[in-house]
């Protein structure tokens, strides 16, 4: 028996023989070309075969994944015909004379490999991307068909890794899983492997030995765990998990359709988090209310310079059209701390996390501010929008980034440009000072939604991307949720609603509380909201509403 460890990035337990995916290689020649023209036409000819190519399959992948997977090969597409890869090529067949073939060949080496050298991990993510446009070019040009997996039975999938071309081209009857040498849980491989439901491993290295090939392998894609020749008692073990994992799935799928509702009456919104137009089919399949966070700067982060208003607007406009008239709250750029982009060239800050990040940045650019809220308003028409300003601490910031907003409608007015005119504006509350404030802005905004994951690191003085601070970094300490309970108190006398957005939303051990303070909505993962609606529709609030109240407020508070 070997056990191997690597990263699970897509849920669920696989079992059978290993299969190992082994590709078709072209065998490229370098060679001096004499007509350098007709050259660089049958590169152009191999650049609209492979346009057509992905088209045919982002149709495949809609099909069997939806309109998220789809949009990984509009993104392939955009890729053959982005202007700076075009021109390197173009420079190595009319410049130095060699064959489309050989260029190519270099030309995605070395885009990928400035990809993989960024820091940012989505950035790094791209250089498979490059990789995976750059063979099928070279593929057309040779005449080289990759044939996918030969066998008779279903198979665990193993690679040194697989671009999602691949990964959509292979007969998914034959797939029960896949495992890795590498990737990274935000490469478009690990969203369609979690998009498409199938259990995945990434990450494993040279610890997967091609002599393994044809060995029963059991792969978790929870744990990353991945066992070969697994005995009798792993084997056991890990397929009463599976089983256990697939009638739980069974069960929560029987609640869909079902109102988020207490055993005493009390409702609650439930709605997702989402980084990426990418993730809205998991959040209509798992049935929740809408998108309670829709993290924008996601949107900066993929791109290699300001997103223009068009871009966005198209971003923002399909969510919300995907949406089908759920609410989708879109939280307004918030980079800094954590989240840095280079081109925005932000000053460098010895603690960056109390510095220029969120709304800051906004008010002090203003100019990239309204493109983002210029492209917000446009695509209001198309659903059911609501704004967010994060990092908030005082009234003052509303009320300027309101006149920012009164301005874009004003400017879009004029222009002849439609935009709803019921948005709702609402701000995060993830700093103590907008806890303390809770009361005087509730009046300048629509509602409240409580980011748990800084709350929590500012109010307890402790980073939570340092493990350092260990048992100190508690997210249930009653400071926190005391702050919360104002908030939710000062947000229902100024009738306004509440929401909780951060990662306590979906800490089942907190629901109870949640609701007993009165929070109105939870928005948590996909793949949260049938657990959560489950424990929502067990709960009887008023059983337990007077003693989890009074351990935060009365004598029964602990030490």
């Amino acid at each position: 028996m070997i056990t191997i460890q690597g990263q699970g990035v897509s849920a669920g337990i696989a079992a059978g023989p290993l299969y190992y995916y082994r590709r078709v290689k072209s065998e490229i020649i370098r060679a001096a070309v004499q007509d350098r023209d007709a050259e660089w036409q049958r590169f152009k000819d191999a650049q609209a075969e492979a346009v057509r190519q992905l088209g045919k399959l982002a149709e495949k992948a809609k099909r069997e994944a939806g309109d998220g997977a789809a949009l990984l090969f509009e993104t392939h597409q955009m890729m053959v015909e982005d202007l700076d890869y075009e021109k390197a090529i173009e420079e190595g067949i009319r410049q130095e004379g060699w064959n489309a073939e050989a260029v190519v060949s270099d030309v995605g080496a070395r885009f990928a490999e400035m990809f993989a050298t960024m820091e940012d991990t989505y950035m790094q993510a791209r250089a498979a991307d490059v990789k995976d446009v750059s063979r099928r070019i070279i593929g057309i040009l040779t005449g080289t068909v990759q044939r996918g997996v030969h066998s008779d039975v279903p198979v665990i999938l193993a690679a040194d890794d697989l671009a999602p071309s691949e990964t959509v081209q292979i007969d998914k009857n034959k797939i029960l899983g896949f495992i890795t040498e590498g990737g990274s849980g935000s490469s478009h491989t690990a969203i369609l492997a979690r998009t498409m439901g199938i259990p995945a491993v990434i990450g494993v290295g040279d610890r997967l030995k091609p002599e393994y090939a044809g060995r029963e392998i059991i792969v978790d894609g929870e744990t990353g765990a991945a066992v070969i020749d697994p005995d009798a008692d792993v084997r056991a073990h890990m397929m009463k998990k599976r089983d256990d994992q697939i009638g739980l799935q069974e069960m929560l799928s029987q609640l869909k359709g079902r109102e988020n509702v207490t055993k005493d009456g009390q409702s609650v919104r439930i709605c997702c988090n989402i980084g990426d137009p990418d993730d809205v089919p998991s959040v209509l399949a798992n049935d929740a209310g809408g998108i309670g966070l829709f993290r924008s700067e996601f949107l900066y982060l993929g791109c290699d310079d300001f997103p223009s208003e068009e871009f966005q607007f198209e971003a923002y406009k399909k969510v919300l059209s995907d949406m089908e008239g759920r609410e989708v709250i879109i939280r307004t750029l918030d980079i800094g701390a954590d989240k840095q982009i280079g081109y925005f060239d932000l000053p460098r800050e010895e603690n960056p996390a109390m510095g220029s990040r969120g709304l800051r940045v906004c008010l002090n650019r203003p100019e990239i501010f309204k493109t983002q809220l210029r492209a917000l308003y446009r695509a209001s028409v198309f659903g059911k929008l609501s704004i967010m300003f994060p990092m908030v601490t005082g009234v003052w910031e509303v009320r300027e980034a309101k006149k920012l907003c009164e301005q874009v409608r004003r400017e879009l007015d004029d222009e002849g440009i439609a935009y709803a005119d019921d948005v709702q504006i609402g701000i995060m509350i993830e700093t103590p000072a907008a806890a303390i404030m809770s009361d005087r802005l509730a009046r300048e905004v629509d509602f409240f939604s409580c980011g748990t994951n800084d709350l929590a690191q500012y109010t307890l003085a402790c980073d939570r991307q340092d493990g350092e601070p260990g048992r100190f970094f508690d997210p249930h300490h009653h400071a926190v949720l005391r702050l919360l309970k104002m908030v939710a108190d000062n947000a229902h006398r100024n009738g306004i609603w509440v929401g909780v957005c951060g990662e306590l939303g979906a800490d089942l051990a907190l629901t109870e509380t949640f609701l007993s303070i009165g929070v109105d909505e939870l928005s948590v993962s996909p793949r949260a909201v049938l657990p959560l609606r489950q424990k929502v529709r067990e709960s009887n609030v008023a059983q337990v509403r007077d003693k989890l109240i009074g351990e935060l407020t009365g004598d029964q508070i602990q030490p």
